[in-house]
């Protein structure tokens, strides 16, 4: 089963589901990536370099036998490669085995020192996080829409930014607007306002984490699973075609094939059969008092997100 496409603003499809590998074990995110595109019909597939498994994507995409073509792959730039986008992008191409990416996000609006004392998260001596603060995001978008017009990505895109830091830091200085922004979106995290803004600019809005992270509450939630009883779905069926019925790109996580194929199978069911006061019932949820942002890294910096209070690390 395909899943439907949502038109980005330079034109590209992208399917509205995707197969998020963020935390998938090397090991498993092969087989995973093999059997979602083989098997369950998923042309979709959300990596990142710093998920230290796009190798691995790669070898799936391989096995799956699917022509490079017919597959929507996405990686995204890390923080410590602010400074030399095409050198990380070209790490990232050689690493899924590909000549082209269909979409490269800015994974965070963070330039962490990449001459630091870790080629991922590198810290300062007191433990916080070795964040550039005095880097502009515009010098990095600046080289996104270089590999851009290269040709190197048929997209680019931006991950984790706020409407502050677009409207003030980013937009501004654009000659290519982002075509998507991915943020935690899920129940209890809806971000609505967010999630209008985006759409006014013509910036499709993806969801990770749309079923919460491991041992999530989403999925006892009471208002969710009332509607996965009422039209006999399952309650990860309903958090999955919430975020898809609000033209949301979302992008669940598993390595299970069975879970795979019912997150992709379960979401547009869900979609179709959620009317719109249903919508509305689920938006009206974390606004109760079960608001909860699940992803908070201690960047010690303020990114401009409602319901992020500034952490530093071993606070």
């Amino acid at each position: 089963m395909a899943a439907p496409t949502i038109k980005l603003n330079n034109g590209l499809e992208i399917p509205v589901i995707g197969l998020g590998t963020w935390q998938s074990k090397p090991e498993e995110v092969t087989n995973a990536v093999e059997y979602a595109l083989k098997e369950a019909g998923y042309r979709h597939i959300d990596c990142a370099w710093a998920y230290d498994n796009e190798k691995e994507v790669g070898e799936g995409i391989r096995r799956s036998g699917v022509p490079r073509s017919e597959i929507f792959v996405t990686s995204k730039l890390w923080c410590t490669h602010h400074h030399r986008v095409e050198e990380a992008l070209d790490e990232t191409l050689a690493n899924l085995g590909t000549d082209y990416l269909d979409l490269y996000l800015v994974h965070w609006p963070i330039h962490l020192n990449p001459h630091g004392n870790h080629p991922k998260f590198p810290t300062r001596p007191d433990g916080s996080r070795d964040v550039l603060t005095d880097w502009p995001i515009r010098d990095t978008w600046a080289q996104m829409e270089a590999v851009l017009a290269k040709g190197k990505v048929r997209a680019i895109g931006v991950s984790n930014f706020s409407e502050r830091i677009l409207e003030r830091d980013l937009l501004p200085h654009a000659k290519v607007v982002p075509a998507v922004n991915q943020v935690e979106l899920h129940l209890y995290n809806p971000q609505l306002g967010l999630v209008e803004y985006l759409k006014s600019k013509g910036i499709v809005p993806q969801a990770y984490s749309p079923l919460g992270s491991t041992g999530s509450p989403l999925l006892q939630d009471e208002t969710a699973s009332a509607l996965a009883q009422q039209y006999g779905l399952s309650t990860a069926d309903v958090l999955l075609g919430y975020l898809v019925a609000k033209d949301i790109v979302t992008l669940p996580k598993s390595v299970t094939p069975a879970r795979i194929k019912s997150n992709l199978e379960g979401a547009l069911a869900a979609a179709k059969k959620l009317t719109k006061e249903d919508i509305a019932k689920l938006d009206g949820v974390a606004a109760s008092g079960k608001q909860n942002r699940l992803i908070q890294p201690p960047w010690g910096v303020d990114l401009g997100f409602d319901n992020w209070p500034v952490r530093v690390q071993g606070q």
